[in-house]
């Protein structure tokens, strides 16, 4: 407040938000009014609403950014609608499965030993069981979701698809006692797919109606094939395995048309896939056109593959009944395969990163670190090599690298200069250069 008897006047300005007016409010020194030459101002707080302008058509009329899109982009909706390629399967009745469970049910419920075991705490799932109920039920329908995510059926079939109905057990051999099982795109390393794998399913199984059937022979095309492995066609495959006419599910009675050549993931492409893909044929067939010869083994021009066009040339006799993928990356056991099965000299990518926008130089770049400034105009090839040396000279070829100072900041740093000062606390913290940036 201010003191009794000073006739100044205080101001406050009051401010009500952005649509509202300015209030000024003049006060006296004795927290009155006093005569007409202090007569208060009476001010009223007077909202102000600012005009707008729409642009364009109001929220209810207009069009969505969906809308739009759909009829810039018209398709004709049979041409564009997905085929199924694969078996139908016939839909079980809804009595039987509910009579069915029901009866399960009861009989797990009126087991003494399951309710000791659970009791007790010792009860065992088998999961085994608990595998052959999901494939039995919705696994195979999640295989075609999970295929469908991976770019499967459309590098493979186009716009075809098909739901898997016979279940597929692969598995790659490591050692006398290890297996590597091929799930719904796991990744498996070209050193534990240098074998061809053991394969199992059931040959006999019906895939219209999940069950067995004992009418006579039926005959299987096993494909493994690598959509992302061709190095001048982009729209070809790389043929990795192909046998045919394979007996009631014996993979070693059927008919090597193409000898197994494992994965080759050349270093910085990433993860290729493999895809194995399990066909039925109506009979026995003479597929010795795509028969590879033992000379062409390592020939991967020879090993050229359509997937599409192959089905479409055998479509009457072939039908997709089976699918399991996995994907595969380069390591060291790449390098021996090129030069030593395939007779090639490696090749090794790297991805092409877009530059980054750097201002030109300044003569006096000023508010600026010194060496990170000369830095970010170096070739970052030569940083790099810069750090390698760096780290080899302080690394003993046999003992291993030098022994981390165990109190980096109380050892002192004479005679260089404060950059190169900095630079060295920050290598002894073990701060790296990326936080600089």
């Amino acid at each position: 407040m201010c003191p009794k008897g000073d006739n100044n006047f205080r101001y406050k300005l009051l401010w009500r938000g952005q649509f509202q007016s300015n209030l000024l409010m003049k006060t006296g020194a004795n927290g009155g009014l006093r005569g007409p030459q202090t007569a208060a101002l009476a001010l009223l707080n007077v909202g102000v609403r600012h005009g707008h302008t729409m642009r364009g058509k109001p929220p209810g009329v207009a069009r969505s950014l969906e809308q739009r899109l759909r009829d810039e982009n018209v398709t004709d909706p049979e041409v564009v609608a997905r085929i199924n390629i694969g078996f139908p399967q016939l839909k079980p009745s809804r009595s039987a499965q509910l009579k069915e469970r029901l009866e399960h049910l009861k009989a797990q419920r009126s087991s003494k030993e399951l309710e000791q075991l659970a009791r007790s705490n010792k009860l065992v799932i088998d999961l085994e069981k608990v595998q052959q109920a999901y494939v039995k039920t919705t696994g195979q329908h999640d295989l075609r979701l999970l295929a469908d995510h991976y770019g499967i059926f459309e590098h493979l079939f186009g716009s075809a698809f098909f739901v898997p109905r016979v279940p597929l057990t692969i598995r790659y051999e490591l050692d006398a006692n290890n297996l590597s099982p091929v799930y719904n795109g796991n990744v498996i390393k070209p050193s534990e797919a240098l074998k061809a794998p053991l394969v199992d399913f059931d040959g006999q199984l019906d895939p219209i109606t999940g069950k067995t059937s004992t009418q006579g022979d039926s005959y299987w095309t096993l494909l493994l094939t690598n959509p992302d492995a061709h190095y001048t066609n982009g729209e070809a495959e790389c043929l990795h395995w192909f046998i045919s006419n394979i007996p009631n599910g014996k993979l070693n009675e059927g008919e090597v048309l193409a000898d197994y050549l494992p994965p080759f993931p050349p270093k910085g492409v990433g993860y290729q896939r493999l895809v194995f893909v399990l066909y039925k044929q109506t009979a026995r067939l003479d597929l010795s056109a795509h028969k590879l010869d033992a000379k062409d083994h390592v020939n991967l021009e020879k090993r050229s593959f359509s997937t599409l066009q192959f089905y479409r040339q055998h479509q009457d006799e072939l039908t997709p009944a089976g699918l399991a993928f996995y994907q595969s990356n380069w390591d060291e056991s790449v390098t021996s395969l090129y030069h030593n099965v395939l007779q090639l000299k490696e090749p090794v990518f790297e991805y092409d990163f877009p530059k980054a926008y750097l201002a030109d130089q300044k003569f006096f770049p000023l508010k600026q670190a010194f060496n990170l400034y000369m830095d970010k105009h170096r070739d970052p090839k030569q940083l790099n090599k810069e750090y390698l040396q760096r780290k080899l000279a302080q690394t003993h070829p046999f003992d291993g690298p030098e022994p981390a100072l165990r109190f980096p900041n109380a050892h002192p740093i004479r005679d260089v200069p404060s950059w190169l000062r900095t630079e060295i606390r920050k290598r002894r913290l073990g701060i790296g250069r990326v936080q600089d940036y």
